[in-house]
């Protein structure tokens, strides 16, 4: 990015020493711990979760002495799931990289925000570009709006079309009402359809039946400047709970050396009702909602022409006004263990007031889902959906949508076998989804996934995908002016939107295998190639409609490359009050750009970390105390310039009565600050440094 100049970061002086010496265990803290008689045996729901049953949904309605015995265990092989084929199932029986992240491994990793707590999944490559902004994605091509990627919360997808990307600064939830995350490494366009490209992100919160009684957070700190949450749930009825909440957060600004404009503030509210129509439980109705307002600095660069001080670019600070929200309903049928059906509708509202355009994006989308058994040994999963997007923006000098006002419209069907050749032991999946929409026509994605469950304590899966990425409508229609190519002369790039522009189209490879080697060790591996083509570059044209100071460039389809790559994971429950997990991530992205590819259309080969390193250790000191240290390295990311880092986060915490945890985080805490990423897919917007910083946190439930 022109005009924009990045400090050396400073180096990590015995930084790897630190670490390790921090992971091993002291004398002095393993005569404190409590004879096995004086421990307080876990409540049935702490039992549940650690089985990786029905307990990991109500941790909040634990005492929050009752926490302090709950293991921060992964997901076991038995852990419940439903992202991979839509219907339940556990990890153990997923044949795909699917990772779980409960409640309490959220409490004890001190994250504040979805974005942080996401750092703990092995492989998914998660980079804080500014205070605000964000680039997450899984097996390569990161970005500001990383487009490969799709995230959902409570089957309401929060993709944008506008941009291809997911604005992370406004998915506030409470993250005490979260029951898990479920995060797929790898295609799964067979249920979800286009955009589930690389990976699904599925945040599942509780139901209002899970989260009766009242919780109440606040603390701040130096860069969190000020947190808060409120939620308080009851019952209204036989069979009808309720829930309510209000959240508001005040976080500072990152560290730049033209002056950082990135603070970021935010207040949200909603509620979620469950009925349980009749005492069978056969039919529930779920209705939700949340609304959001707040702003987000940010500094921008932007073309100026003419421009008197003969720079012909200018660095914008701005506050940038945020609001929106969500209305969500669902009936859920169930006609017996192996078979329900159920039916979706919600309505999504996102305002934005960018310096680039003022947004205005409304999106409606209809959804059914149907399970049953053809036989013993057949499952059918099958379902369709509509969604109609529409767009109205007000365009700035520089950025600009013709026609300002568009809609897209999605059709979709599909459908899933699940086969057992092997009684307990084989099972064939085959699928695929069909979908029509506005901007690429018809879209066809299949999939193959084989599971061979060796024992109950192992099995080895295969998949064989082919999933899409859409063209955005900014790559379709956008008429975007770039910053100059060489200073102060006024020679601009014009990029030009391509209507006639196809999706990007995967093939991917998996192999994966999982092994509960003990009931304190497991680990698993997951292994990948995927096979690209048809993505997107920029071409130069001929126009003669252009001016003689800007030099066209069209969105096109001519670039193939391979990604390949590794992803190890494991946890290790040391003692029963000391407990390890960490992975290790691989990643190789090789592109081959076309003759007509303008150059450096293949920088994506330096815009994700080939390596990354992540370490957790939670420690229980006592009935009462937890320590909790993360480490993490990610290696650097040449393509932005961007040095790689080693960074470590602690958390201490203390319940000095049952309904009450007081608790002090340390992030960042090997360097002053460091920056993660510092490029952006459209407009200049300026990164920031992240910087080392402390908070400390109240909790109390009744």
């Amino acid at each position: 990015m022109a005009g924009a100049h990045y400090p050396p970061m400073r180096r990590v002086d015995r930084g790897i020493l630190l670490v390790v010496l921090l992971l091993l265990p002291r004398p002095m803290f393993a005569q404190s711990e409590a004879a096995p008689s004086e421990r307080m045996p876990p409540e049935p729901a702490a039992a549940e979760q650690q089985a990786g049953g029905s307990g990991v949904k109500d941790i909040l309605n634990m005492d929050i002495e009752q926490l302090a015995n709950t293991q921060v265990v992964v997901p076991s092989m038995d852990m419940p799931v439903t992202s991979v084929t839509r219907q339940p199932s556990t990890v153990g029986h997923s044949a795909a990289a699917i990772f779980v992240i409960t409640p309490e491994m959220i409490r004890r990793s001190g994250a504040t925000s979805v974005p942080e707590a996401l750092r703990m999944v092995p492989g998914l490559d998660v980079a804080r570009i500014n205070s605000t902004d964000w680039a997450i994605t899984s097996r390569g091509f990161n970005d500001r709006f990383a487009n490969k990627l799709l995230v959902l919360i409570d089957g309401r997808a929060v993709y944008t079309p506008l941009f291809s990307g997911v604005y992370w600064e406004v998915q506030n939830l409470i993250l005490e009402d979260i029951e898990r995350i479920e995060v797929i490494r790898g295609p799964g366009a067979t249920v979800w359809g286009a955009n589930a490209v690389n990976g699904v992100i599925n945040i599942i919160t509780k139901s209002a039946r899970d989260t009766q009684g009242g919780l109440a957070v606040a603390g701040g700190g130096t860069s969190e400047r000020a947190l808060g949450s409120f939620r308080y749930g009851g019952q209204a009825g036989e069979g009808v709970y309720y829930r309510a909440y209000g959240k508001y957060f005040d976080c500072g600004p990152g560290v730049a050396p033209y002056g950082a404009n990135d603070s970021w503030q935010l207040g949200q509210g909603g509620f979620r009702l469950d009925w349980e129509v009749d005492r069978l439980k056969t039919d529930l109705v779920t209705f939700q909602g949340d609304y959001y307002n707040g702003s987000a600095g940010l500094a921008t660069e932007q073309p100026v022409f003419p421009d008197p001080s003969g720079n012909f670019e200018a660095l914008v600070k701005k506050t940038v006004p945020l609001q929106g929200g969500n209305l969500l309903t669902r009936w859920t049928h169930t006609v017996d263990k192996d078979s329900d059906y159920s039916l979706q509708f919600y309505y999504d509202r996102l305002e934005r007031d960018d310096p680039a355009m003022i947004i205005r994006q409304d999106t409606f989308d209809l959804d059914f889902h149907d399970r049953f058994p053809l036989s013993d040994r057949q499952h059918i999963v099958w379902g369709g959906g509509y969604r109609s997007v529409t767009e109205n923006v007000n365009n700035s000098s520089w950025l600009a949508l013709l026609p300002p006002h568009q809609q897209v419209n999605l059709v979709s069907a599909f459908v899933q076998d699940e086969i057992t050749l092997v009684e307990d032991h084989l099972m064939f999946t085959p699928g695929c989804k069909l979908e029509y929409n506005d901007l690429s026509g018809v879209e066809c994605q299949p999939s193959l996934r084989l599971l061979w469950m060796f024992d109950k304590q192992s099995s080895a899966w295969g998949a064989i995908s082919r999933a899409v990425r859409t063209p955005s409508i900014a790559e379709e229609t956008a008429r975007i002016v770039g910053l100059p190519f060489f200073q102060g002369l006024p020679v601009f790039p014009l990029l030009l939107g391509n209507p006639e522009l196809q999706s990007e189209a995967v093939m991917a490879y998996e192999l994966g295998y999982r092994r509960q080697a003990t009931e304190q060790l497991s680990w698993d591996v997951a292994l990948f190639f995927n096979h690209y083509n048809d993505l997107r570059t920029l071409t130069p044209v001929l126009d003669p409609s252009v001016g003689p100071f800007f030099i066209p460039f069209s969105a096109n389809n001519d670039m193939a490359g391979d990604t390949y790559g590794v992803e190890l994971f494991g946890q290790w429950e040391i003692t029963k009050r000391w407990r390890l997990r960490g992975y290790y991530a691989f990643l190789m992205i090789r592109l081959q750009p076309g003759p007509t590819a303008v150059p450096g259309s293949d920088l994506a080969q330096g815009e994700s970390p080939q390596n990354q390193v992540y370490l957790s250790s939670s420690w229980d000191l006592g009935r009462n105390v937890d320590f909790d240290l993360i480490a993490r390295y990610v290696e650097s990311l040449p393509a932005l310039q961007v040095p790689g880092y080693i960074e470590m986060d602690i958390r201490f915490a203390w319940r000095p009565r049952k309904h009450l945890e007081l608790a002090v985080v340390g992030q960042n805490l090997l360097q002053d600050e460091h920056y993660e990423f510092t490029g952006t897919q459209f407009v200049a917007d300026q990164p920031t440094a992240v910087p080392r910083s402390v908070y400390g946190k109240v909790t109390w439930t009744w």
